[in-house]
């Protein structure tokens, strides 16, 4: 069975059943957003917001580090693949799973598919696997490593609120124990891709050996001597191609909560621009959890409650938070809609080249 049978549905049905994963995020945001705006919003406050050039330059800011943050990303695939992937290759990669982070929750987001995605591009299965397991643990190392950094130039009271509140109480509690799961996790996938790689062929082969997954069990062997293999290559990678891949993942994620940075800039210039920036460790790690496509809906009100106490009022902290939101998740609907019909097509020609070929 190819690996892309899961896909041999018509094309039509398929962009359907996207359509339909699309509205659901965006209707849940928009819904939060609408009801927020109905219980918190005064029409004042936009009269009170400076439509000049300082707030124009600041919102184009924000692209310019989202920017910055898919260059980080597509450096990062460049780096792992040796250059394998073209620049256009790796940035329609990065798009792919940011869409499809978009349209699934949290706790799956983009990487459960990336390894499809390189795998499309060229890069094998296996190799494609470990590769995107190596993303997730440079992603977690640089959470379990910056969050101590950033805690000794920032109080933890600016960190969580000095208010005492059942908000802050459950937000400190519901961090905590997400942070204590994801140091634990990077400390497995360091052991899965660099100590102890043939630990994860051992765990796929012991639980295809099941009697209702027997049937995948040769092929996941198969998968299992590629995540092996490409773990010892790997083990061999110089220091300087892991500075780049680790830098590539600091530019990127920077770059990510800088967005919020320069939108503070642009309406809320008093904020402390080193709170705001230490707070969006704190708001990604709470969103890596959430349940509902993208987090739409948690998102927009984790934002506004949580930020409320740096910014003048509930109004403003909407308006700061839809335009958070356009920058970095809407955007991301709209270039994965444009990328994944031309994706499709060429996953169909490959399938009846090689149907021809027999």
């Amino acid at each position: 069975m190819s690996l892309y049978d899961s896909q041999s549905r018509p094309l039509h049905m398929r962009i359907l059943n996207i359509a339909w994963k699309i509205f659901l995020p965006v209707a849940i945001g928009m819904g939060v957003v609408l009801w927020l705006f109905h219980r918190e919003f005064d029409p004042s406050v936009w009269h009170s917001i400076r439509w000049d050039w300082r707030t124009a330059g600041c919102i184009a800011l924000a692209w310019m580090f989202m920017i910055g943050r898919d260059f980080g990303l597509s450096w990062r695939f460049r780096t792992l693949t040796d250059r394998r992937l073209r620049w256009g290759q790796a940035i329609r990669v990065n798009m792919l799973c940011e869409f499809t982070s978009c349209v699934t929750p949290s706790a799956v987001g983009g990487s459960a598919f990336g390894m499809l995605y390189l795998n499309r591009e060229g890069i094998e299965l296996g190799r494609a696997t470990t590769l995107m397991m190596t993303t997730l643990f440079l992603d977690e190392l640089f959470y379990v490593v910056s969050l101590p950094v950033v805690m000794l130039f920032v109080p933890y009271g600016d960190l969580f609120g000095f208010e005492r509140s059942a908000f802050n109480t459950g937000l400190q509690t519901a961090f905590w124990i997400v942070y204590g799961i994801l140091f634990i996790w990077t400390a497995v996938l360091f052991t899965g891709i660099i100590v102890k790689p043939h630990a994860i062929r051992k765990g796929l082969n012991s639980l295809f050996r099941l009697r209702w997954l027997r049937r995948w069990s040769g092929r996941i062997d198969t998968l299992g001597r590629d995540i092996e293999a490409t773990g010892r290559e790997l083990r061999t990678k110089p220091p300087g191609w892991w500075v780049r891949s680790f830098g590539a993942t600091v530019v990127s994620w920077s770059s990510r909560f800088l967005v919020v940075n320069a939108l503070f800039l642009g309406f809320e210039p008093a904020a402390s621009q080193a709170v705001v920036f230490a707070r969006q460790f704190v708001v990604w790690v709470i969103l890596m959890v959430s349940p509902t496509p993208g987090s739409a809906g948690i998102s927009e009100w984790l934002f506004t409650t949580y930020y409320g106490d740096l910014i003048a009022s509930a109004g403003m902290a909407l308006v700061i938070a839809l335009f958070w939101r356009l920058v970095s998740y809407y955007v991301y609907l709209v270039i994965g809609i444009c990328i994944l019909p031309g994706w499709f097509r060429r996953g169909f020609g490959k399938q009846t080249r090689k149907k021809n070929d027999k």
